[in-house]
């Protein structure tokens, strides 16, 4: 008997038995232990959960046992225990179903499991003949883990720069950092979630359990705000909510700023704020003002050693946050030249300029060992630069026509107390890189300058061109709103008018509808054969920023071929086109790269189905910036990345503006078969929000 039992149970070294021919299943892993969803661990590590958990253990069993159709079930054994209050080892125990090799298996802590005690566990897989070595054997460990019942208290919130309004009512403000401390009671808050009303959310995590955080935050707005945090601690259990509210003010002016706009013959350029800057005899005083902007003249600097101006005088500490902008048009850009710098012991504290580089000229920033380059200058053409030291991130950026240009870069800027420059930058043996064009309103600020007001300083108003209303004609003659230059219509173009009639034909037999046209009193009809009407000259310059709108509505659900609603072209192609594209179900904008028969095109596109005569159309925009080199499609008022395109050199296509057709060798063809309204060009590139403002019967306020 005992020789028989001695044949049929084998023992391992930990004393566990298995029938032979049965290998027992494998040690489970610490890497496959969780408990409540947290990894196995203990000692210091060990995790808190806020309710009973779910312990859980991925278990398997050797595929050597099974033939291949077989599959290796097993439970498992779990184990669990603690001391309570009275020192007593408490213990308790669960077997879970049987499941396939391989899952997940899973025991839900009893809910009288005390709370704050170190509960520990193990577990074992078990194959219905055989048991594997418990986890914590061997190689292995116990997994531990302590239940918290109370969550934690609420926080407090302070800031030193933007305090409660029962103490300080409106605090300073757009572009100024404040720093929120924010600290709970309880001792085991290990981060805390927040959430400024707008924007920014996130986590911050404590640098110890019970330590308070800081939290920095950079207004962008001005107006009331309110911070909304809750503490969460060790076990992921949070807190209720706590709420401080402060109001913004708008951003504070600028420290220093230089117009440039004193009269002709000046000899400083006066300040406001600021130290007037006396400008060296190479500064021409009187010069053009970038059109559509509120700066009224600027100043041209010979790019000689007389071309400058200097208020004798540091304008912003270096080491803290500042920002330098300037409108600049250089008059050549193949060399380094410097818009403004400020001295320090033989080199620029900063500087903000052109510089040359192998792939070509680049507008520059540099400061604290750090230079961010981007943007392309062009001879002869306005920018707006902005430079930019965070000191609360430590990075340097620079911004050109109102868009972040090259990457930002980490600077670390020593004291730089000399003088402020404009149009030349400090050197070991003198002033170098000296300005050779004109700049215009100079301004420094001692904190950020935000995208909002990015935007505002570089904003250049477009100018209204013309508008067609396209209500009437007389002898095909179709006249701008403000009298400038007409439309004339061409044979199978005519002008629909509705009818007068008020009649209702649900309520009169005898009354027929008549469709009205899509805005105001009339519109544009073409027959798509021959139909077209155009300008007796080019309306925009195709070479230069530029708007035009237009309402549109085709008379075919399935057009025959491409049909083009705007074109104005060059000699030999169209500078751009708007088309219906029948075979992708697209409007298109199309501008050629060069004035060339078959040049590359760049193409923005938005996909609708065509009218078929039906609804009140389109209203479609075209915008071109050339201080950004992109071109956009708009849509009923809206773009997207697909109608986005770039264009780095736009050219002048001298032809007249055409309604309804395009150029087609030597002469025309796509004509449109529909209706179209509401023709309104622009100098300039519309926002976009001025771009939803087309196509209604009136102008928008680009206000």
């Amino acid at each position: 008997m005992v020789g028989s039992c001695a044949a049929a149970l084998l023992a391992t070294a930990a004393g566990t038995a298995y029938a032979v021919g049965n290998l027992p299943p494998n040690q489970p892993l610490v890497q496959d232990l969780q408990s409540g969803g947290k990894a196995c661990a203990t000692g210091d590590d060990t995790p808190y959960v806020s309710a009973p958990p779910r312990l859980s253990a991925v278990l398997y069993d050797p595929e050597e046992d099974n033939q291949p159709s077989e599959s290796s079930p097993v439970s498992g054994e779990f184990e669990a225990w603690w001391t309570d209050a009275a020192g007593v080892e408490q213990r308790r125990t669960h077997t879970t179903i049987t499941l396939s090799s391989g899952s997940r298996q899973y025991w839900t802590m009893p809910n009288d499991i005390p709370a704050n005690t170190i509960v520990s566990w193990h577990v074992r897989a078990n194959d219905g003949e055989a048991t594997s070595a418990w986890s914590d054997e061997r190689d292995g460990s116990v997994c531990s883990f302590v239940y918290d019942d109370v969550s934690p208290e609420k926080a407090t919130i302070t800031s030193p720069e933007y305090p409660n309004p029962e103490d300080v009512f409106w605090v300073d403000g757009v572009g100024v950092y404040g720093h929120f401390t924010v600290d709970s009671p309880s001792d085991d808050v290990v981060s805390y979630t927040y959430g400024f009303v707008g924007g920014p959310y996130g986590t911050v995590s404590a640098e110890r359990p019970g330590a308070a955080v800081t939290i920095p935050y950079l207004p962008l707005t001005a107006g009331p705000k309110s911070l909304t945090v809750r503490a969460i601690d060790r076990s992921g259990r949070s807190s209720g909510e706590s709420h401080y509210d402060f109001n913004v003010k708008a951003g504070r002016a600028p420290v220093a700023r230089w117009k440039l706009d004193d009269p002709v013959g000046s000899r400083s350029a006066a300040a406001g704020p600021g130290t007037a800057a006396r400008a060296g005899t190479g500064v021409t005083f009187g010069g053009p003002a970038p059109t559509g902007t509120t700066t009224t003249a600027t100043v041209a600097l010979d790019g000689g050693g007389h071309g400058f101006l200097t208020p004798d005088a540091p304008a912003t500490d270096t080491r803290r946050t500042f920002a330098v902008s300037a409108w600049v048009r250089p008059a050549e850009t193949d060399r380094n030249m410097t818009v403004a710098s400020q001295d320090a012991d033989g080199a620029p504290g900063f500087s903000l300029g052109l510089r040359r580089q192998d792939s070509g000229p680049a507008w520059s920033f540099a400061i604290g060992g750090a230079r961010v380059s981007g943007g392309v200058p062009e001879t002869g053409e306005w920018a707006h630069l902005l430079g930019l030291y965070d000191a609360e991130t430590g990075k340097a950026r620079l911004y050109v026509n109102s868009q972040e240009a090259g990457t930002a870069a980490d600077a670390t800027p020593a004291e730089a107390a000399g003088a402020f420059q404009i149009g030349r930058a400090r050197g070991a043996a003198g002033y170098r890189d000296r300005w050779h064009g004109d700049i215009g309103d100079v301004q420094v600020h001692d904190r950020v300058v935000v995208p909002n007001e990015l935007a505002e300083l570089a904003y250049r108003k477009p100018k209204l061109l013309g508008h067609w209303s396209l209500e009437n004609a007389t002898d095909s003659v179709s006249p701008e709103q403000s009298d400038g230059a007409p439309l004339r219509l061409g044979t199978g173009a005519s002008i629909y008018r509705g009818s007068d009639s008020s009649c209702i034909p649900d309520l009169d037999p005898d009354c027929t509808y008549v469709p009205p046209p899509l805005v105001g009193d009339g519109h544009l009809l073409l027959d798509g054969e021959n139909g077209y009407a155009a300008a007796d000259g080019p309306v925009v310059n195709t070479g230069e920023s530029f708007t035009l709108g237009v309402v549109v509505r085709l008379a075919d659900s399935e057009p025959a071929h491409p049909m083009t609603v705007l074109s104005q072209a060059g000699e030999h192609t169209d500078a751009f086109k708007v088309r219906y594209e029948p075979s992708t179900h697209t409007w298109q904008l199309v501008m050629p790269e060069k004035d060339e028969a078959g040049a590359p095109e760049k193409v923005a596109s938005q996909i609708v189905g065509a009218d078929g005569g039906e609804g009140q159309g389109h209203r479609l925009a075209v915008v071109y910036d050339d201080a950004t080199d992109t071109i956009k499609l708009y849509l009923d008022g809206y773009t997207n990345a697909q109608a986005t395109a770039s264009l780095p050199d736009g050219w002048t296509g001298t032809g007249a503006l055409q309604i309804g057709r395009a150029k087609a060798g030597d002469g025309w063809g796509e004509y449109l078969h529909g209706d179209v309204d509401e023709v309104q060009a622009y100098s300039g590139a519309l926002r976009d929000r001025d771009v939803r403002g087309l196509g209604w019967g009136t102008d928008p306020c680009l206000c």
